[in-house]
């Protein structure tokens, strides 16, 4: 059993920087990838960004050139650079673990973003 714990959400205003932090009670080197989501209101929820074993990174669409997926194997911990932060990306902002056919899920952090 893997816990995942979200830090760093709050309100910003639109063009403004946040870093969120995903603290795993585990090594993140066992994980398979490990991935941020999000949800806004009214809507699914959607892959935000995703960093596997090998390092290699992948990003929507609509964050890519604003946010950066990393990760800390030292401290167990993956991270989610924002910049030039949109109202379009309010939302709670989850980490995600996978390993295999198992995954697990932080309790989310929030995220808003004021025009």
């Amino acid at each position: 059993q893997v816990q995942l714990v979200e830090s760093g959400g709050g309100l910003v205003q639109a063009g403004g920087s946040l870093r969120l932090s995903c603290a795993a009670s585990g090594s993140i080197t066992s994980m398979n990838a490990m991935a941020w989501y999000r949800q806004a209101p009214g809507k699914q929820r959607e892959l935000v960004a995703t960093i596997i074993s090998g390092g290699y990174t992948n990003y929507a669409d609509s964050v890519k050139g604003r946010f950066t997926i990393s990760r800390d194997n030292a401290k167990n911990t993956v991270y989610l650079q924002m910049n030039s932060l949109e109202p379009e990306d309010t939302a709670v902002y989850y980490c995600n673990a996978r390993k295999l056919s198992s995954t697990w899920w932080g309790q989310g952090t929030v995220v808003t973003v004021s025009s």
